[in-house]
């Protein structure tokens, strides 16, 4: 299966319009008042504000995409609490909790036609899966930075921030409008059209930082990006790729399709290794397409090239407390379990609904 123009475009709109979306979100202050809430509801405790922001940022990557979540969210668990847990939070749960909805990554959108699912199918297919990543990411975080959980952390004083029901409740509409199978790009271009004029007339935004936030050189690279290596599966290549992938989807077959697509993510990054082992997936069944899915997403916290996500979060605050060292230890450590245990879990959970 490969993408032509049209298609890859679509997917990239997709990304340039949710971008926008959440910049103007942000600029009405909704993901400071999130993080002040989560702050605040964690009542002084590391374990429990550690919890909470594991919920939060797997909640806003499944909704507003994994970049939402490393672009804006970082900086504000960052500035919440300068636990480094806080911060690989953001990064980690980008990329794992990126598993829920087709709109949640590209990678999603590029293979959900070729599941043959809709897209509350692909979300129901895929909820328990993203239950078990986000806690076994947060057992991963507590485990990992023990020490630092035990200290307390100084809870926000003074009243408050309202919540900005304007920007929330185009959220909602946008994600129920994606529901019901509207072209992702079209609902998703219209909530950031209304939030960016409402944002504007209210003067919290500014044209310059909604389009910074579109950033659409990047766009241009990712459609470029994507056409080529969309080219290169129809080549020998993408003959070898399919050879190597497994036929079946049994345990064993998807097991060994998630780690395959693991690897290929860690080494030519996510976006590139989807479209050269979609076709191969796609020759299976959209069960292998799942558990493709699954490595090219929560295998990606393995390395730093993993995913795009991962380069963004150090640019937006992630460097200040991490180290690569200490990035790649974590997620040798701890990725390739979480990838195996994800895909049995979609294996037990659709033996029992498909």
């Amino acid at each position: 299966m490969t993408h032509d123009l049209g298609s890859l475009a679509e997917i990239v709109g997709f990304l340039v319009a949710i971008m926008v979306l959440a910049q103007a979100c942000a600029d009405e202050g909704l993901f400071d008042v999130l993080g002040d809430r989560v702050s605040r509801s964690a009542g002084g405790s590391s374990v429990r504000l550690l919890a909470w922001s594991v919920g939060l940022a797997a909640t806003v990557t499944a909704v507003l995409s994994l970049d939402a979540t490393v672009v804006l969210l970082t900086p504000i668990l960052i500035a919440a609490s300068a636990h480094r847990s806080h911060a690989y939070a953001t990064v980690r749960l980008a990329n794992s909790g990126s598993t829920l909805l087709p709109v949640s990554n590209l990678t999603n959108l590029l293979v959900f036609s070729a599941t043959g699912l809709t897209f509350v199918g692909f979300t129901w297919a895929m909820l328990p899966v993203w239950l078990v990543a986000v806690a076994g990411e947060y057992a991963v975080l507590r485990w990992w930075f023990r020490a630092e959980t035990r200290e307390p952390y100084a809870t926000p004083t003074g009243e408050p921030h309202a919540l900005p029901w304007f920007p929330l409740v185009v959220v909602l509409a946008v994600l129920l409008a994606l529901a019901t199978g509207t072209t992702p790009w079209i609902p998703a271009s219209v909530g950031a059209v209304l939030v960016s004029a409402y944002a504007l007339l209210r003067r919290t935004a500014s044209w310059r930082d909604l389009m910074h936030a579109a950033n659409l050189p990047l766009a241009v690279v990712v459609l470029a990006w994507a056409l080529v290596v969309s080219w290169l599966g129809t080549t020998a290549v993408g003959e070898w790729f399919t050879d190597a992938m497994p036929a079946g989807t049994g345990l064993g077959a998807l097991l060994v399709t998630a780690l395959v697509a693991m690897v290929a993510a860690n080494l030519i990054n996510n976006l590139p290794a989807t479209l050269l082992l979609l076709p191969a997936a796609d020759s299976a069944g959209s069960l292998a397409i799942l558990a493709l899915l699954i490595g090219v997403n929560v295998g990606a916290n393995l390395t730093m090239i993993g995913s795009l996500a991962n380069l963004l979060w150090r640019q937006s605050g992630g460097r200040a407390l991490s180290t690569v060292r200490e990035f790649h230890l974590l997620g040798l450590a701890t990725t390739p379990a979480l990838v195996v245990v994800c895909t049995v879990m979609l294996w037990a959970w659709t033996s029992l609904i498909w």
